[in-house]
């Protein structure tokens, strides 16, 4: 049976969304702060943001899964830098998404416009946290030679 490898295609999806976020986030929050859009219409960043917590554990998901092939070639420290930042990126999804989610459920409208500008400066440092992230996945590829382990002349096979 071939094996298939999940966690690069899956990784795309939070990077992906990482960067997206403070765009649209900044986005709704304007268009609430002028009242071209009421305030419920910010939800669709707390979903985003969902979304983006969702594809992060996932992502964390299938690097366990890839961890153990990739140590037959990487060593067990560079594999860790990319571990331990990609943990920390998927908690701080988790933070600002309960910003999202304190935006959404508080009535004062000056707490929650507090609440949306908080998160969407979370936003922006989860941003960087993805680029750190994929730095440090790409290293594991391109500067450790982590592909390797899973090719082949024929292409890897499942154990």
């Amino acid at each position: 049976m071939e094996l298939i490898l999940l966690h690069p295609k899956v990784v795309h999806f939070p990077m992906a969304l990482a960067i997206l976020m403070p765009l649209l986030t900044g986005g709704l929050l304007l268009a609430w702060w002028r009242g071209w859009l009421p305030r419920r219409s910010f939800i669709i960043a707390l979903l985003f943001q969902l979304v983006l917590g969702v594809t992060s554990f996932a992502a964390l998901q299938t690097g366990e899964v890839d961890e153990e092939i990739a140590e037959r070639v990487v060593a067990h420290d560079a594999i860790e830098v990319h571990e331990e930042a990609a943990e920390q990126f998927f908690w701080a999804v988790v933070v600002v998404l309960g910003l999202f989610g304190v935006t959404a459920v508080v009535r004062k409208e000056p707490v929650a416009k507090g609440a949306a500008v908080a998160a969407l400066v979370g936003t922006v440092v989860v941003a960087a946290m993805g680029y750190r992230v994929g730095e440090a996945g790409g290293d594991l590829v391109y500067e450790h030679g982590a592909a390797e382990a899973f090719g082949g002349a024929e292409g890897a096979r499942a154990e």
